[in-house]
């Protein structure tokens, strides 16, 4: 059930984060918004995790922000594998990347609290 919860705050930190950055779109239907909330958890899982390793220096060296660099590279390789998508530019994923990770850091702290 935990797993599913975590999958519906990042669909909704994905709907949030198009109102926001204008250069983020997903096509209209609930079903794209957690389609691309499960590939981006999938792709972040098994990639990202490696990427923060191999560039452990760097998010050292930066005090945890080049994780955010990260986390944009990794919604650039969701537009890429996905047909629902669609990132205009670098600098609107690193944007979105700031944005989803706080509204799902947050959400996943209120709802472990009740």
């Amino acid at each position: 059930m935990n797993l599913v919860k975590r999958w519906a705050i990042l669909a909704l930190a994905f709907w949030l984060t198009t109102f926001v950055v204008s250069g983020i779109q997903i096509q209209d239907g609930a079903w794209n918004y957690f389609w691309v909330a499960a590939l981006f958890g999938v792709i972040n899982t098994v990639l990202g995790g490696l990427l923060k390793l191999f560039t452990l220096p760097a998010v050292i060296l930066t005090f945890g922000l080049f994780i955010f660099v990260i986390n944009a590279a990794m919604l650039m390789l969701v537009d890429r594998w996905s047909d629902v998508l669609t990132i205009d530019k670098f600098t609107s994923a690193l944007i979105g990347s700031l944005i989803i990770s706080l509204i799902s850091g947050l959400t996943n702290k209120i709802i472990k609290r009740a």
